[in-house]
């Protein structure tokens, strides 16, 4: 099935296989090897015109608010956003900042003194928004290695930083030189918010960002709830339906929305409708720090996110567009936009786990922003 792009006011989602998490190179995008726009700078109609294909069974892409999909998928279907989520755990903490409930550089261990040990006393919560904390690297979590059911084990974010910290070689440095992707920041900042709110995050997420802007299709789910609300696609695998999956990831990746609530919610970040200015000028501010020799996120030698969680991309003609990947067993996701919202892109691919989904990825976000 394709679908021709055409105004619509629903999202459109997609059927899809593995992926653990994808970055987004700067380079400029090439087509993929296989079914494929032959052109080096192809549209996006022209990539969807030739998906389905050997490496991603499905596609759909959100352009200014326009949407369109190739693959076996409904207009209306909700996915797993996966790391796209920490947009969201980082503008809840910028509101709490705003509000003086949250200290920027304040350390991290004075909200949450029995998560982090003493030896991480001095990270600060800009760090740990920022990715300049110098955590560990995260303990290994749930995968098809594990057997049967794997997708539906749960892991506490407790547990997860305590087995991480626990593995920790070396001494951390008390000012960490570069920018390093981890995902325990944002585990550590669900749980500072949690601290300090005296709710769970879910009901600060839906209090201050579902509710306000109208997400109806979006929501981050108890860990203990593998299902995903209808209409979703069918994904696997491995050619193991893992749908149903827990959602455990939390702040830093156990979201389900659609690519109209994504589109929503960025349009709102940018805008400035969520933060007051002064955090507002921090949803664009990136440490000027290199980029870690493990961060394959950002292609070059300098840091690429920003306070507010943003992935800062450079378009072939030179400006830069925003956004965040993100990707759970089953989707492949991301949300771009030039800073000033002239052009939009959410996409969501499922790739049948044979060749590399990238090149798709930086083909769609490069034509999707293109004038």
């Amino acid at each position: 099935m394709r679908t021709r792009l055409a105004a619509t006011a629903t999202a459109l989602a997609l059927a899809t296989a593995l992926t653990v998490g994808a970055a987004l190179p700067t380079a400029a995008a090439t087509a993929p090897a296989s079914g494929t726009p032959a052109s080096a700078a192809p549209g996006v109609q022209d990539i969807l015109d030739r998906l389905p294909d050997d490496a991603v069974a499905g596609a759909l892409i959100r352009r200014d608010g326009v949407g369109a999909a190739a693959g076996p998928v409904t207009a209306d279907a909700r996915f797993r956003i996966g790391s796209v989520t920490k947009l969201f755990t980082n503008t809840v903490v910028l509101q709490l900042v705003a509000e003086h409930r949250i200290g920027l550089d304040t350390p991290a261990r004075r909200y949450v003194p029995d998560v982090l040990p003493e030896a991480y006393g001095g990270v600060t919560v800009r760090q740990l928004l920022d990715h300049t904390s110098g955590l560990p690297k995260p303990a290994p979590t749930p995968g098809p290695a594990d057997g049967p059911g794997w997708q539906l084990t749960s892991v506490a974010p407790e547990d997860l930083l305590r087995d991480s910290f626990a593995a920790a070689t070396g001494v951390p440095s008390p000012t960490p030189a570069d920018q390093q992707y981890n995902g325990l920041n944002s585990l550590v900042l669900g749980l500072i918010v949690e601290k300090v709110a005296h709710r769970s995050f879910a009901d600060e997420l839906r209090r201050r960002i579902i509710v306000p802007l109208g997400l109806r299709h979006t929501s981050l789910p108890a860990a203990e709830d593998p299902t995903i609300p209808s209409p979703h696609a069918r994904v696997y695998v491995d050619g193991q339906d893992v749908t149903e999956q827990s959602p455990y990831p939390w702040t830093e990746g156990g979201m389900i929305s659609t690519a109209a609530d994504l589109d929503r919610f960025v349009s709102a970040l940018f805008r400035g409708r969520l933060l007051p200015p002064a955090q507002q000028k921090l949803v664009f501010e990136v440490p000027n720090v290199s980029n870690g020799p493990d961060n394959t996120n950002c292609g070059g030698p300098d840091a690429c996110y920003s306070i507010g969680g943003l992935l800062r991309h450079q378009l072939p003609n030179g400006e830069y567009a925003w956004g965040k990947t993100g990707s759970r067993p089953g989707w492949d996701n991301g949300v771009f936009a030039t800073r000033d919202l002239r052009h939009r892109m959410v996409y969501s691919l499922n790739p049948t786990g044979v060749g590399d989904v990238l090149p798709y990825v930086k083909a769609l976000v490069n034509a999707g922003l293109a004038d």
